[in-house]
């Protein structure tokens, strides 16, 4: 919204070029967002605790979790809505690939705000059906399968791309559905499993997506591009503003967030992180390197997938509690360790995606 008007102004001060560059508007989109986490979080907690809208705990987890109970939840729409006035007013409205991520990653927000909902107010504790909820991941996560393959301009938008190796790629046809399907189901679930701990989640998505900006404005640069063997995809450089958005609403609601929390994201938040995270990889087809770089939600879904599939067939469980971080905890660590040690985990991550960039 305000590039354009930047740009009608330029007609009468050419000073205002200077909003073209993404670099700048990529900072703006991180200030904004934070500033608006800062300002609008303690009136969203005062808001939540006066309806009454708190966590509920397991009883069979931790003990130190018990204290947790009441703490208001659904703290995520904190985050959607700077990410959304951020990027409405920073980012090219005509560009495509802002419209499908930031719709997408709305839209799942929605399932899980409905998710909260019924678990909060309503007092369900079964909230949404899982089935319902996997259905409308999948509605939701094919509409942007669909959209982005409809859209494509060149077969570099659908080839899967190998880190670490020059030149080389795989073209996919429909096969970019399917796969693009899965990485935003799978991410959005992934980022909804970690989501267990004071913070724990937040950074690590943060730092991820920080980290897709980055390749999303090399990606956007044909001579970036060219010189480092990533492919080009013209237009997905404007993902730099999401991205940005994304960074700063995740720090500032990192700053009521963190241990002891003062608010949880909850569903509405962590189903659509995961999702935006999933969307914007696919974007810049960076998909295995955001397996990399999402190393500790990976790590997290497995050790859920492995205790369910051990116990079933064996009728033993691997870890003492799933997903891992509250088996670390049932072992003793401290839950501020826990979670800075995992936070230590996504930098050295994070970096060795980044490194995929020159070694190829």
């Amino acid at each position: 919204m305000l590039l354009l008007i930047a740009e009608y102004l330029q007609q009468y001060y050419k000073g205002f070029a200077v909003f073209q560059y993404l670099t700048l508007r990529g900072i703006l989109g991180i200030l904004t967002a934070l500033v608006m986490s800062l300002w609008l979080g303690p009136w969203m907690i005062r808001t939540l605790r006066g309806l009454q809208i708190g966590q509920s705990v397991r009883t069979d987890g931790p003990q130190s979790h018990l204290s947790k109970s009441g703490t208001p939840t659904m703290g995520g729409a904190l985050i959607l809505a700077s990410i959304a006035i951020s990027t409405l007013l920073w980012g090219d409205l005509g560009n495509r690939y802002v419209w499908i991520v930031l719709v997408t990653t709305l839209l799942f927000g929605a399932i899980g705000w409905v998710d909260d909902y019924r678990k909060v107010i309503e007092k369900n504790s079964r909230g949404l059906p899982g089935r319902w909820k996997y259905f409308w991941q999948s509605v939701f996560g094919l509409g942007a399968a669909i959209a982005l393959y409809a859209t494509a301009q060149g077969p570099a938008e659908t080839a899967l791309i190998f880190p670490f190796l020059k030149d080389v790629s795989l073209q996919l046809g429909l096969g970019f559905v399917v796969l693009t399907y899965f990485v935003i189901v799978g991410s959005s679930n992934a980022v909804n499993l970690t989501d267990g701990l004071d913070g724990l989640a937040i950074l690590p998505t943060v730092l991820v997506g920080g980290a897709l900006g980055i390749f999303a404005y090399l990606s956007g640069h044909a001579t970036f591009a060219q010189y480092l063997f990533i492919p080009y995809i013209p237009g997905v450089g404007e993902l730099i503003i999401f991205c940005g958005a994304l960074v700063g609403a995740g720090l500032g609601f990192l700053w009521f967030n963190t241990y002891p929390a003062q608010v949880f994201m909850g569903d509405v938040g962590a189903l659509a992180l995961g999702a935006a995270l999933g969307l914007v990889a696919v974007a810049v087809r960076q998909e295995i390197v955001l397996f990399i770089m999402g190393g500790v939600f990976v790590v997290e879904t497995l050790s859920v997938v492995i205790q369910v599939a051990s116990f079933k067939l064996r009728g033993k469980r691997v870890f003492r509690m799933a997903p891992i971080h509250h088996h670390f905890e049932l072992k003793g660590w401290p839950e501020p360790r826990v979670i800075v040690r995992f936070w230590i985990i996504t930098v050295v991550l994070v970096l060795v995606g980044l490194s995929t960039l020159k070694l190829r």
